[in-house]
């Protein structure tokens, strides 16, 4: 068993999905370590419908990079990274264009468009990898990865004074 993957009546089952293949601008990451957000379980209970069933919940990912498509260019294999849920956006309409991606059409989401966190490899496009200190704790820093994500944006929005 290599994952979890949804059953959508609140039960994960075991899988082994074959070893990710990365697209010419992915990464495929080695999940050291991957949180449990409600949104997770949203996914797992059927609450909120998978847009790909069945699907690898998790979005709060931090790994190491073991394989990069050719069009990859800041990321080396053996870099650590975080995945957090947003994993795509058209990047060209209003929201995208004034920096509120997460609002975006169509947008695209680790653990519910792709495959997340809960097995031993997940994929993500280099543009929506964070790059991490190589030697940050990938337990501490993955709840950063939704959590500390929707903090930092709040309070950075909310533009208040040093």
């Amino acid at each position: 068993m290599d994952a979890w993957t949804t059953v959508g009546d609140g039960r994960l089952t075991p899988s082994t999905p074959p070893e990710p293949d990365p697209a010419a601008d992915e990464l495929v990451v080695e999940v050291a370590a991957c949180g449990v957000c409600r949104t997770d379980l949203h996914v797992i209970d059927g609450e909120l419908e998978p847009h790909r069933s069945p699907v690898v919940p998790g979005h709060q990912v931090v790994g190491r990079v073991v394989a990069t498509g050719p069009g990859v260019r800041r990321t080396a294999v053996g870099d650590l990274v975080g995945i957090a849920w947003l994993r795509g956006t058209c990047g060209a309409c209003r929201w995208c264009r004034s920096g509120r991606e997460n609002l975006c059409p169509d947008a695209r989401f680790t653990g519910w468009d792709a495959d997340g966190g809960y097995a031993r490899y997940a994929t993500v496009p280099e543009a929506f990898a964070y790059a991490l200190p190589s030697d940050a704790d990938p337990v501490a820093v993955a709840p950063l990865l939704c959590a500390g994500i929707i903090g930092y944006r709040a309070l950075r929005r909310a533009n208040l004074p040093p």
